[in-house]
């Protein structure tokens, strides 16, 4: 490199760095300046030797990052700061987080270690699965949300300079955007980068449907403009009249979600009736905005007819994100529709800024900070570390992009929930307590199931009961990740309840057959039973699934295990592994294997290659010839097949299936006598491990008939009620439909 060339890209830095000064949103003060002087000096020593995948210097890539974050963003010093740091500990030798704390400050150490930690997982990372990347991303909120906005801001600078890497690296950094960070933007209110990331990653997953959309956005600009003319006129007259400060901007649909109403609604480019929105901003006061927005509509709606089912108002219940604004879809010039967008001044920087701005408003102000609420309902999910990861994911990604519905409280308090949410769904985000004490709930006065969808303006009254308690049905009728994850921490601990009642109901049926309940017989019995856990063990005992008669089939092959030694020993054949233990017995008896999100159970075949069992994490490929085929999630195929044939992957999972509830019907005949149905409904509802569905009796001259639907984990529990219900005194005959 020629001394001339060094000499232009210094200034070209020197350029970058006053720029970044420049447009900072923020107004930065003299500290505010030295902080970031030091920061880019730091960045400038520890990058010296780096250069990009496109030749430039390293250091230009933490400076637009830092741009992107002081002028698209608008956070604070600190935080410009941090961006300039962001690849300092990662990538030198000569800096670690002790040095960058003892120069910068806790602050900034912290955010400079979560971002760290971010690129390290990286690294290591399994790469057909990016699930628990995703979520030991996530959990990096908890040391300060400015990480996930700073990588957001580090993600769109790396999306805007590709250009240079390979094309399949390319289409992975851009599937990864898409996947989770676009939907992140969009939750802290970026939304402006959000529609950039989703763009770009366009732009490189579908190159050729990417260029011919901007080719032809390009050409109707001119047609568009015109038509932002002609609606301007007809409504200038109104508001200057009404003396409003206003600009009238169309803003047209990103690339990207014209592409999805292409798809969606099996259209071309031209049949696509809203590819942009007008937008009016107003100068207010923040005493006067709310009612000059709702005069603008007026305006708006006097001049063209409103669809009156596209009004969407979220000034008076603004979104988590904090943005508020008027959207009208009304009948413009020519019969087309067209969204209005109606914001003040102040609304538009916070749907433009999201956090940054929303902060600069709310600094003085008693309000609760969305923003913080949301990263503290997410952070209730976060905690709890046996949620699967890729189950997470999915989870948190539709928590992300879901609309919100507002359902009032029966005091009239206003609650946000995402669309899709049912009344149990309501129940948790009162409070966890509530949620797990729900007994039903009432919609607007009336009785619902707990399955029911709620929609805006429902005013929701739960109703709990101290001996109501979650069961595995619950996770049918729970969509948002708080409920489901608190639903499924219940379940566990009911499961380990049930163990430890069955662990002492095993150590009596064992004492009388003469063996000693300790680690031994338990490992054996785990082996025997051809089961995973100790717990497992328990829990089958303590529902019946396990009985007497397989307890004594384990205690004859028990007594057995020494000729069997000696047999081996003659043999020299070492004794059964648990791993060598037929398969597909394990499978049929006690785990099922279940697909997608419905968890269907479908025809399928192990695959040869990585051999899966019970328990592993997999998932099913649809092959052309031999249907569904189950790979490990780490089988050495995994990588090819995700990234080749991603369509053709479906969720899978091992479920047990003493997890699984089967309804049955009985009917029973007899004398009638009084409390005969006291007596029935007294048998069922002792026996905890059964569910009453329906019940109906008759009584015709003295002779009783009855029907009751209950649902039962296995044929056992029905086995031993059917005997219960027989020894009724009055009770004839008691069958099974």
């Amino acid at each position: 490199m020629t001394e001339e060339f060094i000499a232009k890209e210094n200034a070209a830095i020197a350029k970058a760095y006053k720029q970044l000064l420049k447009v900072s949103y923020r107004t930065l003060s003299a500290d505010d300046k030295k902080l970031i002087r030091s920061a880019f000096e730091v960045a400038i020593d520890a990058h010296s030797d780096q250069r990009r995948k496109s030749g430039e210097a390293y250091i230009f890539h933490p400076l637009a990052v830092a741009k992107i974050v002081a002028q698209e963003i608008g956070l604070d010093a600190t935080s410009i700061a941090a961006a300039l740091l962001h690849d300092v500990v990662e990538d030198s030798e000569t800096y670690t987080i002790d040095d960058i704390e003892h120069l910068f400050g806790e602050t900034v150490a912290k955010i400079v270690n979560g971002l760290t930690k971010i690129s390290s997982l990286k690294k290591s990372m399994d790469v057909s699965m990016q699930a628990e990347n995703f979520r030991k991303m996530l959990l990096t909120l908890n040391d300060d949300v400015r990480v996930i906005i700073i990588k957001i801001a580090d993600r769109l600078h790396n999306m805007q300079t590709m250009d240079a890497m390979r094309s399949d690296k390319q289409v992975k950094i851009a599937s990864e955007t898409l996947y989770i960070y676009a939907p992140l933007a969009h939750r802290i209110g970026l939304y402006n980068i959000k529609t950039e990331l989703e763009d770009l990653a366009l732009k490189y997953t579908e190159p050729d449907v990417y260029l011919d959309i901007l080719n032809k956005i390009k050409d109707s600009k001119e047609e568009q403009d015109l038509y932002i003319k002609a609606f301007s006129s007809v409504i200038k007259n109104s508001l200057d009249k009404e003396q409003f400060n206003y600009t009238i901007k169309g803003r047209p649909k990103s690339i990207f979600s014209i592409r999805k109403k292409m798809v969606k609604q099996g259209v071309s480019f031209d049949e696509v009736y809203d590819k942009f929105a007008i937008r009016i901003i107003y100068e207010s006061d923040e005493e006067n905005e709310k009612f000059l927005a709702w005069k603008i509509y007026s305006i708006v709606t006097d001049h063209f007819r409103p669809n009156p089912i596209r009004l969407r108002d979220w000034i008076s219940s603004p979104k988590t994100t904090g943005y508020e604004a008027l959207h009208i879809t009304v009948m413009g010039p020519k019969g087309r529709w067209v969204e209005v967008q109606i914001r003040s001044e102040r609304m538009n920087e916070i749907a433009e800024k999201g956090y940054a701005a929303h902060y600069k408003y709310k600094e003085e102000s008693e309000k609760e900070d969305n923003l913080e609420n949301w990263i503290h309902k997410l952070q209730e999910v976060l905690e709890n570390p046996d949620t699967n990861a890729v189950d997470f994911v999915e989870q948190f990604k539709l928590n992300l992009y879901s609309k919100e519905i507002f359902v009032f409280t029966p005091a009239g308090e206003l609650k946000s929930l995402p669309k899709g949410a049912t009344s149990l769904d309501f129940a948790f985000s009162i409070h966890t307590e509530v949620g797990m004490k729900t007994r039903g709930a009432k919609v607007n006065g009336k009785l619902v199931p707990l399955s029911h969808e709620l929609q805006s303006g429902d005013q929701v009254d739960v109703l709990t009961s101290e001996n109501a308690k979650p069961n595995a049905n619950w996770l049918e009728y729970a969509t948002t990740a708080r409920a489901r994850s608190k639903i499924k921490s219940a379940l566990r601990e009911d499961k380990r309840l049930i163990g430890e009642e069955g662990k002492e109901i095993l150590r009596r049926k064992l004492k009388q057959l003469k063996i000693t309940l300790n680690e031994e017989s338990i490992n054996e019995m785990v082996n025997f039973f051809k089961l995973k856990t100790s717990l497992d063990l328990f829990y089958r005992i303590g529902i019946g699934t396990i009985d007497n008669t397989m307890l004594k089939d384990y205690a004859s092959s028990r007594s057995n295990v020494l000729m069997s030694f000696i047999k081996n020993k003659i043999s020299r054949k070492s004794p059964i592994k648990k791993e060598d233990l037929d398969k597909d017995e394990v499978t049929a008896k006690y785990d099922s294997l279940v697909f997608g999100k419905e968890e269907d159970k479908l025809d399928y075949k192990l695959s040869n290659c990585c051999n899966p069992i019970p328990g592993d994490a997999v998932f099913g490929f649809l092959t052309v010839t031999e249907g569904i085929k189950v790979h490990k999630k780490n089988c050495p195929n995994a990588v090819s097949l995700q990234s080749n044939y991603a369509y053709r992957i479906m969720t899978a999972k091992w479920v047990d299936s003493t997890q699984q509830e089967f309804s049955s019907q009985i009917i029973l005949t007899g004398i009638d006598h009084i409390g005969l149905v006291n007596d029935i409904t007294k048998i069922i509802s002792e026996n905890m491990h059964v569910n009453m569905n329906s019940i109906s009796f008759e009584s015709n001259d003295g002779i009783f008939s009855g029907k009751i639907n209950v649902v039962v984990k296995n044929k056992t529990m029905l086995t031993r009620l059917l005997y219960k219900l027989q020894k009724i005194n009055g009770i004839d005959k008691v069958t099974r439909v």
